[in-house]
């Protein structure tokens, strides 16, 4: 049976919306270089399955075609099945609603999942089951990567940030009823919570809140496996007149390396590697109103007023 610490492994995906399906699918394939597994139809809309190249499991973005821009619902992975039943429990002893959905019952390659809302008004998965089809590498004897990836191609979903009114809620939503671990906080003088960065995986971050609306999309990153990654993969979004956001610098908090640009619906996405191991028993880490530029961009020591005011 699962532990407390390990009921929930890490984020499984994002569903985001987007006005053109065609062209967000052609950016998300050709330019970032995820690989397209399915397409349905849910509630009259067209959706496209995608993963990065290493993963096993058959999604981690989906597409969904609507009007507006922004995240439809966050998916986390769990351990075992009857993990869904130790949450259902514990969020509905808390008055929090939860509805149930069959394996495959959401879409193609889904697991069995449980939905509920967040005090941020976010909709959370969390999911068991989703199927396997492989990481493009053989199980014996593999390469380290395969030889015919497009467009930059990072291996994996890394983690997501969102906006809140009220962080300090939100944080305790995660951390007491999901059971999250506070790994790092940005406090205003006066002591509230003006940023907080949650974890599951042993990583800095697989969810943060920063202040902001309820609802609110700030970005959903993907990792790559060193700096020059970083660096090469910003040469790519130029090329291809991608709009960059936030050219390749560093974090203070997480320690992480970064580039921050937008989908061609305007989700904003990272590219991120580096950061820290995070134990069980880490004691985290604050950082002061005065050094929040430092904390989000540690060369620059100030934050442009487009990364607090630009959401989907």
């Amino acid at each position: 049976m699962a532990t407390t610490s390990d009921r929930i492994i890490r984020l499984q995906h994002v569903e985001v919306r987007v006005p053109d399906l065609e062209l967000a699918t052609a950016y998300y394939t050709e330019v970032l270089g995820l690989v397209e597994t399915a397409r349905d139809e849910r509630d009259g809309a067209p959706r496209v399955f995608l993963k990065c190249w290493d993963e096993r499991e058959h999604h981690s973005v989906i597409l969904r075609e609507a009007p507006t821009y922004g995240l439809d619902h966050m998916s986390f992975k769990l351990n075992e099945a009857g993990d869904l039943d130790h949450f259902t429990t514990k969020l509905e002893a808390a008055g929090v609603p939860v509805k149930r959905f069959a394996a495959r019952e959401l879409g193609p390659g889904w697991g069995e999942a449980i939905r509920f809302e967040s005090p941020s008004g976010h909709l959370v998965e969390l999911t068991h089951g989703t199927e396997r089809i492989g990481n493009m590498l053989p199980r014996t004897n593999p390469p380290p990567r395969p030889q015919d990836l497009i467009g930059i191609a990072p291996p994996r979903l890394d983690h997501l940030f969102v906006m809140a009114e009220d962080v300090e809620a939100f944080t305790a939503f995660f951390t007491e009823l999901l059971e999250f671990r506070l790994t790092e906080q940005i406090l205003a003088n006066d002591g509230h919570q003006l940023a907080t960065f949650l974890e599951h995986s042993h990583t800095p971050h697989d969810i943060a809140v920063i202040t902001g609306p309820n609802g609110a999309l700030h970005h959903f990153a993907f990792w790559m496996d060193d700096w020059n990654g970083i660096r090469e993969a910003a040469d790519a979004l130029a090329y291809h007149g991608v709009t960059i956001d936030v050219a390749p610098t560093r974090h203070g908090v997480t320690r992480g390396y970064t580039t921050y640009f937008f989908d061609p619906a305007g989700n904003r996405n990272e590219l991120f590697t580096g950061g820290y191991w995070v134990d069980p028993d880490f004691e985290p880490i604050t950082w002061t109103e005065e050094e929040m530029g430092r904390a989000i961009f540690y060369y620059h020591r100030q934050v442009n007023e487009r990364f607090f005011t630009v959401h989907s």
